[in-house]
Order: C-alpha cells, then structure tokens, then sequence
C-alpha cells in the first residue's frame, strides 16, 4: 500500500474545514414602489395591441365545405396559430395568425407553404374582431 503523501492530508483537511464551516449570504428585503398608473399603461398596451390590424397568413379561399375542411387540417398540423373563418362574397377564407411583424409572419408562412402552398401573408384592411369597422 502507497503512503499517504503530507501535501494530499493538508490538503484533505484545509477542503474539509472550508466545506464544513457554514456560510450565509446576504439577507434583507426588497421593496418595489411602483407608480399606480403603470397598471393602467399595462391595461392599454393590451388592448392596443388587441386591436391593431397585424399581419395574417390567408391559407384557403373558396366554398364553405372547403373552408372547413382546411380549417380542420391546419387545426391538427399547426397548433401554435390560432385560425378563423372569414366570409367575403361570396367565398369563404381561412386566416391563421396575428403576427406583429412582417418578418414573424414571413417566417411562419415558410412553414405553413409546406401543407398548403397557396397561402400568403397579408395586412387587414379592417379587424376582423371588431364588427363595429
């Protein structure tokens, strides 16, 4: 059996006593004062960015039971864009997204080309949420 060199039980015991003494941080509070009306300019942004007219992918034009048919294919191929029917005489149309910019939007398109290669981006000329416009 090798002896135990002196250098390797200096070194054991000085890792043993600095593992073994309890260490404690820093403790204290952290107190936030926050201005009342920045809930109110969170609320707006909100409702701001609800209403502005995005970028929208249009992956289908046509009769009624083709719309639906489209609808429910993207539906179960791309679950992280939400989808809604639209009716403009007299054809029906699938649009998918709300992307706020045109590169997040183009980026989505190369995606969604590959399951239907008629699809393109677009900007709204009116929302399509608001029935009021």
């Amino acid at each position: 059996m090798k002896p135990i060199s002196l250098n390797f039980i200096v070194l054991l015991s000085s890792l043993s006593l600095f593992l073994s003494h309890e260490m404690h941080g820093q403790k204290g509070t952290v107190r936030i004062h926050k201005n009342s009306q920045i809930d109110t300019l969170i609320k707006l942004k909100k409702e701001v960015n609800l209403s502005e007219l995005n970028y929208k992918i249009q992956i289908f034009s046509g009769v009624r039971s083709g719309a639906e048919k489209a609808q429910k294919e993207f539906n179960q191929s791309f679950s992280e864009w939400h989808s809604e029917k639209q009716f403009e005489t007299p054809n029906y149309k699938i649009w998918v997204g709300n992307f706020k910019t045109r590169l997040e939007a183009d980026r989505a398109l190369v995606k969604i080309k590959r399951k239907f290669s008629n699809a393109f981006y677009f900007k709204p000329k009116t929302d399509s949420t608001n029935p009021k416009q």
